[in-house]
């Protein structure tokens, strides 16, 4: 898994791309949210557009960061989240507790 994050219209934006499987991968996500939640970024957009898999650990890793801004005082939301992954938010009934947003911008503009 690749990240790479932007700060658009005061909106932590985390674009993540490839398979989303844990391992290193979810402390390295915590630790960035730690990091922006401290620094008074509370309103966060996970950009799913480019990953193609995610298996439950990566569920994992979706519920560890919403928790993570949350506790922060914060939101996160997810957006353009392909087609497979959206059913498997759905199948898990995580879209009762995180909203999804067909893009960036509308998330953005949620807030």
């Amino acid at each position: 898994m690749e990240i790479q994050q932007r700060e658009q219209e005061g909106v932590l934006v985390f674009e993540l791309s490839g398979k989303i499987i844990g391992g290193p991968d979810a402390s390295k996500i915590n630790d960035k949210l730690h990091e922006f939640s401290e620094s008074g970024h509370l309103h966060v957009v996970a950009d799913l557009s480019k990953v193609n898999w995610m298996n439950s650990s990566g569920l994992g890793i979706i519920i560890s960061a919403l928790t993570t801004v949350r506790n922060a005082g914060g939101e996160l939301k997810i957006a353009a989240a392909t087609e497979k992954i959206k059913n498997l938010l759905t199948i898990t009934k995580l879209t009762n507790v995180i909203k999804l947003y067909d893009t960036v911008e509308e998330a953005i503009a949620d807030f």
